[in-house]
């Protein structure tokens, strides 16, 4: 059940709670990615530590390995990886669209030759939210299509069309305990098939909403003017989720655009590239600009990272292939992305989110080679 507790009278943002059977979810929230049953480079006790009060899995990689059977006999995903707290589940509707090289899409789902040994896998609104079931995740999101943004008008309204029908059938399919199912409006940037698809989901009367088909290696306007679109078909009394956003700045920018629920794998890929998060945007640990530098990666962070190591030894440490290295600016941007969010849900609860989003877009400064990231990001698997 969602809770609407504040909305701020500056934008759209609102502080929210979502109460789910294995704990409250204060909202807005950042949800760090663990397609593999696993955020990359980082244990349970670092992800409760910084703050995660939620974590994604992926049901097109965790059917593939270790399968269903090996969940099952562990007794679902929380016992597979020993995390008790809330786990959304994308539905592979993503994969239709990052994996369209080795998939067919048919009318009743999708067949995917397995981007491991080539084996067939089908995929539609019953497997999809059968797998779900199994997975036992407390938020398990329907099969969608997700079309590119450069699709065209006709093909946009196929996929709405798959997307609608195919929600209705994931509406019928039996659910885990406590199981919420959230429904994922398409349309790239045509406002009325945006405004379709919100309002025939909305009827079916979904427990929360996504917007998808964002962040897939389209232009920032681009993006938030699908948000835009989008919002104001989607009912108060229910989450909304931006499916794969964003960076920092974008996160404080949706907020004000009225999303509650985040995504996003850049923490954790930017840091194995050596690149990190900071209020005054990201910069390179690899370089021989910080070689000799003492300080930690952010002066004041109180992450584990920077209370303990300085830049000049996690660059050392990256040049050297040491896997420290990565696991520390893991760390240390994982949390980052999580205190931006606890600090709006303060600022939001205080009704200081104006002064707030206003000194943020003022200190930080996005880089091209994050926004790189962010596109590579969109187009291949996690």
């Amino acid at each position: 059940m969602f809770e609407l507790l504040k909305q701020d009278p500056s934008s759209r943002a609102r502080l929210g709670r979502l109460t789910t059977t294995r704990g409250v979810i204060e909202t807005p929230v950042f949800m760090p990615v663990g397609t593999q049953a696993s955020v990359k480079a980082l244990d349970n006790r670092e992800l409760l530590e910084m703050g995660s009060q939620i974590i994604l899995g992926n049901t097109y990689h965790l059917a593939i390995r270790p399968g269903m059977e090996i969940i099952q006999a562990a007794g679902g995903l929380h016992r597979f990886m020993n995390w008790n707290k809330p786990i959304l589940t994308d539905s592979g509707g993503f994969q239709v669209f990052s994996l369209g090289k080795i998939r067919k899409i048919k009318e009743h789902g999708v067949e995917f030759r397995s981007h491991l040994d080539g084996k067939s896998l089908f995929l539609g609104p019953k497997e999809s939210m059968e797998i779900q079931r199994h997975l036992g995740s407390d938020i398990a999101m329907v099969f969608d299509e997700c079309p590119p943004h450069s699709a065209s008008r006709e093909e946009v309204i196929r996929a709405v069309n798959r997307t609608i029908r195919w929600a209705a059938e994931c509406l019928e399919q039996p659910r885990a305990a406590g199981q919420f199912y959230f429904g994922i409006v398409q349309g790239v940037a045509f406002a009325d098939l945006r405004k379709r698809c919100a309002e025939e989901l909305v009827a079916m009367n979904f427990d929360g909403y996504a917007i998808g088909g964002v962040s897939v290696g389209e232009p920032e306007p681009e993006m938030m003017k699908a948000v835009e679109i989008t919002e104001p078909h989607l009912p108060e009394n229910k989450a909304r989720y931006a499916m794969g956003l964003g960076t920092p700045a974008q996160l404080v920018e949706l907020v004000a655009r009225g999303v509650d629920m985040f995504d996003c794998v850049l923490p954790t890929r930017v840091a194995r590239n050596g690149t990190a998060f900071t209020r005054k945007g990201t910069f390179a640990i690899k370089g021989g600009a910080v070689k000799a530098e003492f300080g930690p990666i952010e002066e004041g962070c109180p992450c584990f990272a920077c209370q303990n190591h300085t830049r000049a030894y996690i660059r050392h440490l990256l040049n050297v292939n040491e896997i420290l290295g990565l696991r520390l600016v893991s760390i240390h941007n994982s949390h980052f992305f999580l205190t931006v969010m606890s600090e709006i849900r303060a600022h939001l609860a205080n009704g200081t989110f104006a002064e707030y989003r206003k000194e943020f877009a003022a200190t930080y400064v996005p880089t091209e080679k994050v926004r790189a990231a962010r596109a590579a990001a969109a187009v291949s698997p996690p």
